[in-house]
């Protein structure tokens, strides 16, 4: 066979020598919660006292965040996909805000001979706290490592949360668990769709810089009504879905995005639901917001109502998820190699546009955008 005629290689991840799947990270046991807090809320002048409350979610569960745990479980998942598609690109682990460190991640990958990577964050969604502040950090570590005379090229996969794999992913999930309330009325149920409060703020200036902002919130009342549209077709309800809110940190005068999930269920249980089936589309995996602010405090507010709360598990690592993060991985590949990749409506791009999801404490470098 000549090399005219010899099939083409499939490029795979090229150009890409490496992938790093980017968390947020937790503590890993009691003496490791407040440096952690310390560090997720650097420059931000909160004192320990109030640190220390937060602290005690984490004591609740023995000090450790589940994080890490479910992220060592995602690169395991992603791994074997990878795999299964004959891809051999490693897979590498860095945190934000515990080890191993993002920096740390960087510096050894370069020690292995990786130059170029793409970078998969866990958080789905379009906002500063679940974009760009990933991004700065980003920055924050290759400026570092510049210092150091090492340099990298990284790319980032665009916020996922719009992938019809996403929706297809969380559908199942709720499929899964609004069949075991057959047989209850809908009038009955309350189904809320849970995510991350942020700053009402944030949210305003959330999306590209030209655009009309909210795209955090519209992001998800996006995703809740597609998903309840389709439960409802396939189970043959007609029930309505809401978006509410958990984990609200801020001052008691700064506005953050309201309802708060236990308020709604209060007024739920006032109109006669019986039954709150909590959907946390907002996050990827169970993490402290999900152990906590959903089955801890919610459950104890529908237990003191005298309702029951139905919790939705998370997407985690569910082979419909894992494959979809798979394709975007390969998607964000062709597109470094300047080939055209899938359309949907809400795709975002790849390098974000110039004053996207700024942030408005101040200016700060951030990668992977045009700023």
């Amino acid at each position: 066979m000549t090399a005219e005629t010899s099939p083409t290689a499939d490029p795979g991840l090229a150009p890409y020598d490496a992938v790093l799947l980017l968390g947020f990270g937790g503590p890993e046991g009691p003496d490791e919660v407040m440096p952690f807090l310390r560090r997720v809320t650097a420059g931000r002048g909160i004192p320990d006292d109030r640190l220390a409350a937060v602290g005690e979610h984490y004591y609740l569960f023995g000090g450790r965040s589940p994080i890490n745990d479910q992220n060592r479980a995602l690169i395991a998942a992603v791994r074997s996909e990878l795999d299964a598609r004959g891809i051999e690109t490693p897979v590498l682990w860095g945190n934000r805000n515990s080890e191993p460190f993002l920096e740390d991640t960087l510096r050894a990958a370069h020690a292995a001979g990786y130059r170029r990577l793409v970078v998969l964050a866990t958080s789905a969604y379009s906002s500063y706290s679940s974009c760009r502040q990933y991004r700065e950090n980003l920055a924050d570590a290759t400026a570092a490592l510049a210092d150091e005379g090492i340099e990298l090229h990284l790319d980032k996969v665009p916020p996922y949360a719009p992938r019809p794999g996403f929706a297809e992913a969380n559908l199942g999930e709720l499929v899964r668990a609004l069949r075991a309330l057959d047989g209850a009325p809908d009038a009955e149920i309350g189904l809320l769709f849970v995510t991350h409060s942020i700053p009402d703020a944030m949210d305003d200036t959330s999306g590209p810089g030209d655009g009309e902002g909210n795209l955090y919130r519209r992001q998800h009342l996006a995703l809740a009504s597609r998903l309840t549209t389709e439960a409802n077709r396939v189970l043959g309800r007609d029930l309505t879905g809401e978006l509410v809110f958990c984990s609200r940190s801020g001052p008691p005068t700064q506005p953050w995005l309201e309802p708060d999930v236990n308020d709604r269920i209060r007024e739920l249980a006032e109109s006669g639901v019986r039954t709150v089936v909590a959907a946390p589309i907002g996050f990827v995996s169970d993490h402290m917001e999900v152990v906590y602010d959903l089955d801890t405090e919610a459950r104890q507010t529908a237990d003191e109502l005298g309702i029951a709360l139905a919790r939705v598990p998370t997407v985690g690592t569910g082979d419909v998820f894992v494959r979809d993060l798979a394709d975007a991985l390969l998607e964000r590949a062709a597109e470094a190699r300047g080939e055209p990749v899938p359309q949907f409506e809400g795709r975002m791009p790849s390098v974000c546009a110039v004053g996207c999801c700024p942030n408005l404490r101040q200016a700060r470098p951030a990668l992977c955008g045009s700023d």
